[in-house]
């Protein structure tokens, strides 16, 4: 029903027949007939792949869908090589009908590789996050962009308290004292607090920030958030969490930032350095939802000065990081690759979010709404 790019010639060829069903003809198109080419672009797990039956989001397991495409005349082409206009993904551009990819290992659909990919009609993502695509020359050709909406909300969500607590008790030179062979408490204890009483803001409160702040609440701390919608009084309630509408009247009340917004054209470098110099000094900082929102250089001299007094989080610009990345050197990090969304628990969900998205694009249904990033020309709203 979403392909539009296709449905635009096919339309024109029907109605000069005298019928102006569209409808019919747009679900005709999204279910058009015939053998498939879908390329699935995940990392390599290597000797990790036999180590656990469910590790479904690699390039060796590639979902646990192939047997099923294949066995419906299908073409299932898998791979990790996604960078550059001599890897394998760009090959396979020109007659693809769908592409998959995750936010763990994105392949970045640019407004080029989409006008190559005449054959193009729906760009799916294992997991959550389609911001690797170009969503407004996915939209202007027409294309279908869906997510797997929900999948690792509660991955994410429990990984960002982790992240918390790994800064707020100074974890990570503890750590290392052990891997170093050192013992030198107080290098530890002199920047250690209790979570308990402090101020936590989570910038975006959707599916994850709304799981987070329930999970914050026993620790009995003051729980604030900013979202363009404000929650239902009821739930507000229940998670003990106060509405700030002015976000950066927000902000320097926070002992602790938590990031939980898309990236769009607006939140793209929207911790700069002006905003960051309006932090409380010594704020921590968890970010799991993109990088970009950060303006890089910004949180090195941020954590450099000491303004910054703990980063952390999985998201990094681009992914993979480069080896010479300077969050991978910056002083006080607590950083890991982009693994919050990506537990075997998420993979199932995701895997399976997938197959029931390519099973309706056969049969020519429509996808839960929930899953729409981009549908008819229309940008889901958190992208707009």
């Amino acid at each position: 029903m979403a392909m539009k790019r296709v449905a635009a010639s096919a339309l024109r060829a029907f109605t000069s027949s005298g019928d102006s069903t569209s409808s019919l003809v747009t679900r005709h198109l999204h279910a058009s007939p015939g053998s498939k080419k879908i390329v699935g672009v995940f990392y390599d797990a290597k000797e990790y792949a036999a180590k656990n039956p469910n590790f479904l989001g690699c390039t060796e397991n590639a979902l646990g869908i192939r047997q099923w495409l294949e066995s419906q005349g299908h073409q299932y082409i898998v791979t990790s090589d996604k960078e550059g206009p001599y890897c394998e993904l760009e090959k396979h551009i020109p007659d693809l009908h769908v592409l998959i990819t995750t936010p763990f290992h994105p392949a970045y659909v640019t407004a080029e590789r989409i006008k190559k990919a005449k054959n193009l009609q729906l760009l799916l993502t294992a997991g959550i996050g389609s911001d690797h695509v170009d969503l407004k020359a996915a939209a202007d050709a027409g294309l279908t962009v869906a997510e797997v909406t929900g999948s690792n909300v509660v991955s994410v969500a429990e990984d960002e308290l982790m992240r918390i607590l790994i800064l707020v008790r100074n974890f990570v030179p503890g750590h290392h004292q052990v891997i170093t062979g050192d013992w030198n408490v107080a290098g530890i204890a002199y920047r250690a607090y209790d979570l308990e009483g402090k101020t936590v803001g989570t910038v975006g409160a959707g599916r994850i920030g709304r799981l987070l702040l329930q999970r914050l609440k026993p620790f009995n701390c003051n729980l604030l958030y900013h979202d363009r919608l404000k929650m239902d009084p009821e739930l507000e309630n229940q998670i003990g969490a106060k509405f700030e509408e002015d976000l950066d009247k927000m902000l320097p009340k926070c002992d602790i930032i938590v990031i939980n917004m898309p990236l769009t054209e607006k939140t793209r470098g929207m911790f700069n350095k002006d905003r960051i110099a309006k932090l409380k000094k010594g704020v921590l900082i968890v970010n799991n939802a993109r990088a970009a929102i950060m303006d890089t250089q910004a949180v090195v001299d941020g954590c450099s000065s000491g303004q910054i007094g703990g980063y952390s989080g999985d998201v990094w610009n681009p992914q993979p990081a480069p080896k010479d990345h300077p969050w991978r050197y910056m002083p006080n990090q607590a950083m890991t690759p982009h693994i919050s969304g990506t537990t075997i628990d998420a993979q199932i969900r995701y895997a399976a979010g997938v197959k029931d998205m390519l099973d309706k694009y056969f049969k020519g249904e429509d996808f839960p709404p929930q899953h729409y990033i981009v549908k008819d020309g229309e940008l889901a709203s958190q992208y707009r």
